[in-house]
């Protein structure tokens, strides 16, 4: 498994597929667009900006891919957004194959979503859960539909803190401490979604990935420091660019040997660059008191109830 060699070409004919990105206009989600219109999917591409969205649209198209690529603002940070982005997907769509949790901040300075969530696990879970919960009729009567989350190695330092969810007022707050909490809770929603997929004869599942340490915008909050400028120059030994990282969601997505449950990274050192294999996360990702509690608690602050 560890030598495995998975690539874009591995795709299968995706020709009739319906398939939602978040974060589609740039790093992993452009990638993923990319590979997915090129092998013949309908791609919604879902992004805060639609003119970002449209100046990424127009650079994949110059390839001629075989499938379609939509643009639809989607601001994560706003579940307002979210509910306007799943109302007119319904409209134009009644299928839902692949729903590709993709988009997410890392270690911006403390600060509130729209909706009063703490930024980081507001846009990277709770605004995931409820985009996940509106579109759950859709996923659940497309048969062998597929949520993708992207997690990162950084769920390995999270913490779930319930006491302090939201780390009120910035009280405890650090950039890293709230990314791997909200990235721990990644992983905690994808195996819990698949549980209930599995209680309830569902023929659906729910994976995920994450992308080692890649090249991604996600490290603008960081790029100034004076320790990324000195390590710059050695970036290559331990960075992937945004393709390679985009291919364990890609294969959470596509490949018909992917199982509920499953996560993917990296083959590489320490799962930081390399090929998409399947790993493992910590095992407080798969603590199910917790995925319990995450999921009442994000059902209560979204006001969204799943309903299996």
């Amino acid at each position: 498994m560890k030598n495995e060699k998975w690539t874009t070409a591995d795709i299968p004919n995706l020709t009739g597929k319906v398939i939602i990105v978040t974060g589609g206009n740039s790093g992993l989600g452009y990638e993923s667009v990319k590979a997915f219109a090129q092998n013949g999917a309908e791609v919604i591409m879902a992004c805060r900006s639609v003119e970002k969205g449209e100046v990424a649209r127009a650079e994949i198209m110059k390839n001629k891919p075989n499938g379609k690529i939509k643009i639809m603002p989607l601001d994560l940070m706003d579940l307002s957004s979210v509910r306007n982005f799943t109302d007119k997907f319904k409209e134009n769509y009644n299928r839902l194959d692949v729903l590709l949790n993709n988009a997410g901040i890392m270690i911006p300075p403390y600060g509130l979503t729209k909706d009063g969530f703490e930024s980081q696990i507001g846009t990277n879970h709770l605004g995931h859960f409820a985009l996940t919960g509106l579109l759950k009729d859709l996923i659940v009567k497309t048969p062998k539909s597929r949520v993708v989350s992207t997690s990162s190695i950084a769920h390995k330092s999270g913490k779930m803190g319930f006491n302090n969810f939201m780390f009120a007022n910035g009280n405890g707050y650090t950039p890293m401490k709230a990314y791997g909490r909200s990235k721990l809770a990644n992983l905690l929603f994808i195996y819990e979604l698949q549980r209930h997929f599995e209680a309830n004869n569902i023929n659906s599942i729910a994976v995920a990935a994450h992308p080692g340490v890649s090249q991604t915008n996600l490290m603008r909050f960081i790029e100034g420091k004076f320790y990324y400028r000195l390590l710059k120059p050695l970036s290559s030994l331990f960075l992937q660019s945004a393709a390679m990282g985009a291919l364990p969601q890609l294969r959470a997505a596509v490949d018909p040997n992917v199982q509920g449950g499953d996560y993917y990274g990296p083959n590489g050192f320490n799962e930081m660059k390399g090929s998409p294999v399947k790993v493992k996360s910590i095992p407080a990702s798969c603590n199910t008191e917790d995925a319990k509690q995450l999921w009442k608690l994000s059902e209560k602050l979204t006001d969204i109830n799943y309903n299996f």
